[in-house]
């Protein structure tokens, strides 16, 4: 049984704007993981929450939330979340089971517990790039449970605005071996420069038989959706007002860049996974999820 994680440890890097989303992705997770018809199980998420004063009172099971299911924060949008997590959880196992990648780069790896939470093959290892805030924050409650991950866990604490690939390639990174890269809930943050720099270094590094998930949004103006029952409830709720945080540069076409690199590229709607899987968000009228997509892509062997 996991314990009790020692509160207010090291929480200065998630404690406002982007730090602060890892926390609701995290409240989410826990959501998840109580749920009867559970897509994804953290059962590591709830003492993230718990840890950190700005979230100490958020709710970790869905009874908790006001109007449960029908609260448009901790119902709908946790319940995204929750489907998120399983589609990224089940497209990471996927690139490395059976003779995949071993190397996993964990883009923005906020309060993602990955490392310690799913089946990795032996020879693993999971990379994880943050801010030293964050990964502090989760080494401090990590560290109270006494939690073991699953693998070789590298964290390497760095703004991706730095010399991030530096950092990485002295982690051990070896960009002549296939890769598996993450960028979940990231690039809606960075400005269009910053994708579009990204998506090619991302490329620049994976050897043939790489693999990339990442998530996208398609609108031309985000601000046709503040008013959308989603946005108002987070703001309302926990005082994240997402539109704020998200870059408003239009956006780059990083998964049509991908194909005309060679990679072979999908491009989904989180509903089509709530269809496939029988639980999770569907379309609804002013909706801010409705330019939400789920990219995967794979660079050919030679």
């Amino acid at each position: 049984m996991v314990g009790t994680a020692h509160r207010n440890a090291g929480v200065e890097g998630v404690e406002g704007g982007v730090g602060l989303t890892a926390l609701m992705v995290a409240a989410a997770r826990a959501i998840e993981t109580h749920r009867h018809d559970s897509l994804a199980r953290d059962v590591y998420a709830e003492h993230f929450v718990r840890a950190a004063p700005a979230s100490a009172g958020w709710p970790v099971r869905i009874e908790q939330a006001a109007d449960g299911d029908a609260n448009p924060l901790w119902g709908r949008f946790a319940r995204y979340f929750g489907l998120r997590t399983r589609v990224l959880d089940d497209f990471l196992l996927r690139s490395v089971h059976p003779q995949g990648a071993r190397q996993v780069v964990l883009l923005g790896a906020g309060l993602d517990a990955r490392a310690f939470r799913l089946d990795w093959p032996s020879g693993c290892v999971i990379f994880e790039i943050d801010r030293e805030g964050v990964l502090a924050f989760k080494h401090k409650v990590l560290g109270g449970l006494s939690a073991t991950p699953k693998a070789a866990r590298v964290p390497i604490p760095i703004d991706l605005r730095a010399d991030w690939v530096g950092a990485l390639t002295d982690a051990g990174f070896d960009a002549t071996a296939p890769s598996v890269w993450l960028a979940e809930g990231l690039l809606f943050y960075l400005p269009n420069a910053a994708e579009k720099y990204l998506i090619d270094t991302v490329d620049g590094l994976s050897a043939g038989g790489s693999a990339l998930a990442f998530e996208a949004k398609l609108e031309k103006d985000l601000l046709d959706y503040r008013d959308s029952p989603l946005y108002i409830s987070t703001k309302r709720q926990i005082g994240i007002d997402l539109l704020d945080l998200f870059s408003g540069e239009q956006r780059p076409d990083s998964a049509g860049d991908l194909a005309g690199k060679g990679w072979s590229t999908s491009v989904h709607t989180p509903f089509d996974f709530t269809r496939r899987h029988g639980c999770g968000p569907l379309p609804e009228q002013n909706d801010a999820l409705e330019g939400n997509r789920w990219v995967f892509a794979t660079k050919p062997r030679p």
